[in-house]
């Protein structure tokens, strides 16, 4: 076989192994990529002799990056190769980790974004204002961002389409959101962390905090925006209980937890300030030791940065 038919070949089942990966027949492959189905047989067949901007549209309707579909050179020895192979069959944990050290490494610093993660009545929208304003940038209701991209509210999203399109919907907004936005404050919704890749996304684009509070607390603060839904739902306050217990170790995983049941508004967000503050400064630290070298000094002539 040639060194071609070989690599077309290994195209097509990483292709075919995505798209079984999902559940998805051809014909619905062909519908979302906007090929034909005849055309995608053969590129699994390992017949089709794709061009890149075809590629493109198969690893966009799979919500695959492109280069997820290319496989790696067997025959190439070199490091990035080998490192390339390594790579393909990388978990997310495995993938967060590596990013996560060469970031240090590289002293790669950038201006995160703040995600406020937290049951509905935590305080996400009123707190996440305030601290957009302490910080001189934007507030931005995810949720609303959904319901944008959809054309639908989230509740005829669920009714119509269900949690399975609610879910790739909600990824492939925070990959855009997250990729072309500027830094800003992010009120996610409340059953985020659930979904483990994008929530794996957001804590290494983000900085991420949880807004902690009690179920009294969530209950009261809900009903106080009008929404009297769980006050006539027997069990209710159960079933908030439970909601907490079960999704807690998932919040546990923000790099910052405030509690709100034991902190104002203002203190809340003097808070987060401090700890953000704290965590990129402990950061820039972690990546000097990485490389072995001290930080230098400034000059005592240059003015002090603005911090952010």
């Amino acid at each position: 076989m040639s060194e071609k038919n070989a690599f077309l070949k290994t195209l097509g089942q990483r292709i075919r192994a995505l798209r079984l990966a999902t559940g998805w027949s051809i014909d619905r492959l062909a519908r979302q990529s906007e090929l034909s189905p005849r055309f995608l047989s053969e590129i699994e067949a390992g017949r089709g002799n794709v061009s890149v901007a075809r590629l493109s549209q198969i690893a966009h309707a799979l919500e695959q990056p492109i280069q997820n579909l290319i496989p790696a050179a067997k025959d190439d020895i070199s490091l990035r190769g080998r490192i390339w192979e390594l790579l393909q069959d990388c978990q997310t944990k495995d993938l967060d980790e590596l990013y996560t050290w060469l970031a240090a490494r590289q002293r790669k610093h950038v201006q995160r974004s703040i995600a406020l993660v937290g049951v509905r009545g935590a305080g996400k929208s009123t707190i996440g204002k305030l601290l957009a304003a302490r910080l001189d940038v934007g507030f931005v209701e995810f949720d609303a961002l959904i319901e944008k991209e959809a054309g639908i509210s989230l509740n005829e999203m669920f009714r119509i389409h269900g949690d399975e399109y609610y879910r790739k919907l909600e990824r492939r907004v925070m990959e855009k959101y997250l990729a072309t936005s500027p830094r800003s404050v992010l009120a996610t919704g409340g059953s985020l962390v659930t979904a483990p890749e994008t929530w794996a996304m957001v804590r290494r684009e983000c900085h991420t905090v949880w807004l902690k509070a009690t179920a009294r607390d969530h209950w009261d603060r809900v009903v106080a925006q009008g929404d009297m839904r769980p006050v006539g739902k027997p069990g209710a306050m159960d079933d908030l209980r439970a909601l907490l217990k079960l999704r807690e170790p998932l919040y546990a995983r923000s790099e910052i937890v405030v509690d709100t049941s034991h902190h104002s508004v203002e203190e809340s967000v003097a808070l987060i300030i401090k700890r953000v503050r704290a965590v990129e400064s402990n950061r820039r630290t972690d990546a000097v030791n990485d490389q072995g070298t001290k930080p230098k000094k400034r000059p005592s002539s240059a003015p002090a940065g603005k911090r952010h």
